[in-house]
């Protein structure tokens, strides 16, 4: 049989590679049988759909992820719950400032104080950082790129502007007034600019950033230290991956300024109207996907 193909969320088509269907269902802790029962059924439901020539292929990569959670989640919650990291982002959504909370809570992790939606004076004009944080050593400022369709990158383009006006901001010198929450304020200039999304970069702004020392972080790069590293690692899962939640539970608790599991408690459960058997279940399975 010839290689079939299928419809990536850019509208692009790429050749269906069952080895990456099932790298991510590792990653998502799935165990030996039922990752190779899942790959089996995803090439058995998708074989009489996809196509043997591009470019046409009614088969999607959303398509086969629906397959393949909807598997995960018989045979075990918790790590279906973890293959769904990357929607549970975008779920954040559709505005970027729960993002922007989301990556100031990474910094938090590290040991950083940090605000979001500062404006800082540049050598030239102001700008607008969606993070600023800072700790005795450094003054790191986040350009967080926020995207709710997995077919946009961030391109070579967000890195030039990201670039220059980093650029601008250390030209200024020390222009930052970071001591808010100190007795005493203190003006520092700029260590670190970084770009941070949700999704991924085109192939031309990692090379351009990694050229130019633009630090960047994507959900898959770089190979090491990237966006779902930094989440399992730091135990930082958007609450967005939580199945036990319908789609209105979890638009009520981004309105009570919830992003992320461990920020969950029996009150905020009772007061979106959660009963108690619900709240048992939620506590549950943050405890089994979250390792809280």
């Amino acid at each position: 049989m010839n290689q079939l193909f299928i419809t990536k969320a850019d509208g692009s088509q790429e050749p269906f590679d069952e080895n990456k269907l099932a790298e991510s269902l590792i990653n998502a802790g799935g165990s030996k049988e039922s990752i190779a029962k899942i790959v089996a059924h995803v090439k058995r439901e998708i074989g009489h759909e996809a196509v043997e020539q591009p470019p046409v292929s009614l088969v999607t990569t959303a398509d086969i992820y629906h397959h393949a959670f909807g598997l995960l989640r018989k045979e075990s919650l918790p790590a279906a719950t973890r293959y769904s990291l990357r929607r549970a982002l975008a779920d954040l959504g559709p505005d970027g400032f729960p993002f922007e909370r989301f990556v100031s809570n990474i910094f938090r992790a590290w040991g950083y104080e940090t605000l979001t939606d500062q404006i800082i004076h540049g050598n030239c004009v102001e700008h607008e950082a969606d993070v600023v944080a800072w700790n005795a050593e450094k003054l790191i400022m986040v350009e967080a790129k926020f995207h709710n369709e997995f077919g946009l990158k961030s391109d070579l383009k967000v890195a030039l502007y990201v670039k220059a006006r980093f650029d601008d901001i250390r030209k200024a010198g020390e222009a930052y007034t970071y001591g808010v929450t100190a007795p005493d304020t203190t003006k520092r200039a700029l260590s670190e600019g970084w770009l941070v999304t949700n999704t991924k970069f085109t192939d031309q702004a990692i090379r351009y950033g990694e050229c130019v020392g633009l630090k960047m972080i994507g959900w898959n790069y770089p190979a090491e230290g990237n966006l779902h590293d930094l989440i399992t690692r730091s135990h930082l899962h958007p609450f967005t991956c939580l199945s036990s939640l319908s789609n209105v539970d979890k638009k009520n608790l981004l309105k009570e300024g919830v992003i992320l599991c461990k920020e969950i408690n029996p009150r905020i459960l009772q007061k979106i109207g959660l009963d108690d058997t619900k709240i048992e279940a939620v506590h549950k399975e943050i405890n089994e996907v979250c390792s809280l």
